[in-house]
């Protein structure tokens, strides 16, 4: 009779993983790490300044992918990353002990700044992939909030070379994500919600209004 009991409960046990483990496999997990190129515009430039030479932003980070249904053609992505983005432009920042002016200069042989920052990324998720498939179509939108961790301008004119760690930064970041595509090849973009500065920068008097435009591609990874 023990034998018989044990036998009932070791098959229904593992009917009852099987079970399991069959919706598991259903609820599969998408993209969970990001690699991005972008190239990176300036909104609201100030009389007489213009964006210059290559401007150019780094992504790379991990994202917790959530399904939101069984088929897992929904989730949330919430994630972790960091970046790196430059900017050029005429817009020379120079510093004096502690105080840093700002002038444009059409001479200028190159003028960047350059931000560090620490991402987190919060997205809607959408594809028509299956747990077989891995050639689909994706579009994901969010928001993502980011951290400066530094930022660093830097100047060259004719036998001058000048770079400093700007604190005129807007610390907390953030904006809206939209990425879609087939595959490996997907458009990324990224609009800044908030200024690049933090209000107590101004040239001419003017305060400096900058705010990032983003575009470029991204690579989702397993």
């Amino acid at each position: 009779m023990r034998f018989v009991i044990l036998f009932f409960l070791v098959t229904l046990y593992s009917n009852a993983q099987v079970v399991r483990d069959s919706i598991e496999d259903k609820r599969y997990l998408e993209d969970q790490f990001y690699i991005g190129l972008s190239y990176n515009f300036i909104l609201n430039h100030p009389e007489g300044s213009a964006q210059r030479n290559l401007s150019y932003g780094l992504q790379a980070g991990i994202i917790k992918d959530i399904p939101l249904n069984r088929a897992g053609t929904r989730a949330i992505g919430i994630g972790a990353g960091l970046a790196l983005n430059s900017y050029y432009s005429n817009l020379v920042a120079d510093i004096s002990g502690e105080t840093i002016s700002y002038s444009i200069n059409d001479d200028i042989t190159r003028s960047k700044l350059e931000t560090h920052l620490l991402e987190f990324p919060l997205e809607l998720r959408w594809r028509n992939s299956t747990a077989e498939e891995y050639k689909f179509w994706r579009i994901y939108g969010g928001i993502k909030a980011a951290y400066v961790l530094g930022a660093r301008s830097k100047y060259d004119l004719e036998d001058i070379s000048q770079g400093f760690n700007n604190t005129d930064l807007t610390k907390f970041q953030y904006g809206l994500t939209l990425s879609f595509g087939y595959n490996t090849f997907n458009i990324n973009a990224y609009y800044s919600l908030t200024e690049l500065f933090d209000g107590n920068a101004a040239v001419n008097g003017e305060v400096l209004q900058y705010r990032p435009l983003r575009v470029g591609l991204i690579f989702y990874i397993l």
